[in-house]
This record gives C-alpha cells, structure tokens and sequence, in this order.
C-alpha cells in the first residue's frame, strides 16, 4: 500500500534563502507515516495504549531539489520491509502534480515495548502485525 499526504512549506520551515530547511523533511515524513498507519486501521496513540513503541532506528534522506515556502507537495510511503523485530517505510516527496520527486529517503525503526525492549511483534502483538503485514503485501 502507498499512501499519500499533502504538505505545505510554511514560512517557518525556511531558511534565509527561502528554500525549505533540510530538518523538516524528516517531520514531513513523520506526518507521512502517522496518515499511513491511519489509513490502514489505527492510529500511533492506540498503538502506544496497546504497548508498541516505534523508535527510530535510523533516517536517511536524499535531497534532490530545493523546495519554497507556500510549495504544495506530496509524500507518498510506503512499507519497505518488515519483519517481526523492525519496520522500513520508504518516503518520496513530489511537489503537488509534478513526476519528479524533490527529495526521497527512509525510516528504519525496531518493534519495542514501553521499557523500549524489542520485541518479536508477531508474538507480542500479533493482530497488529497482520493488519501491517497487509498493507505490506
């Protein structure tokens, strides 16, 4: 499954050129994959109430053309992997109706518990594991 989430470059997110500082990217990205995992059934606040933490393990980003305030863009994710110890979603941001992308990149985080423990999420929590694996297949 790919969902799609429409942002807008505040001013606040620019820097003194006017291009839209490379830290925000990570938070559209964020934005991103909160609107997937409600799109597939359930929000990261139920997930936190049922004991599922989702640390980021690792961000990358590539950059690929600079984007201005009052830009209307997408971002489309997507699972990119998955296993019962770890989740990859893969991110590209488009401005809004244009092919090409402006920046693409990815979010590797670990299954864990509250005490942030990792965990076999298949065991721990299998419901939830199914209903991401769908939107994985």
């Amino acid at each position: 499954m790919v969902s799609k989430s429409q942002i807008t470059v505040r001013y606040a997110e620019t820097d003194q050129m006017g291009i839209a500082h490379h830290s925000v990217y990570p938070i559209w990205f964020e934005v991103a994959r909160t609107d997937f995992i409600k799109k597939i059934g359930m929000t990261y606040t139920e997930m936190e109430k049922a004991g599922i933490m989702l640390p980021l393990a690792e961000l990358q980003c590539k950059y690929i053309f600079p984007t201005h305030y009052e830009d209307e863009l997408t971002v489309e994710v997507y699972i990119k992997a998955l296993t019962p110890a770890r989740i990859e979603f893969a991110y590209t941001v488009y401005r809004y109706g244009e092919d090409n992308p402006v920046a693409t990149g990815s979010t590797l985080h670990a299954w864990t518990d509250t005490n942030k423990r990792i965990v076999n999420m298949k065991r721990y929590h299998n419901d939830i594991y199914e209903l991401i694996e769908k939107a994985f297949e």
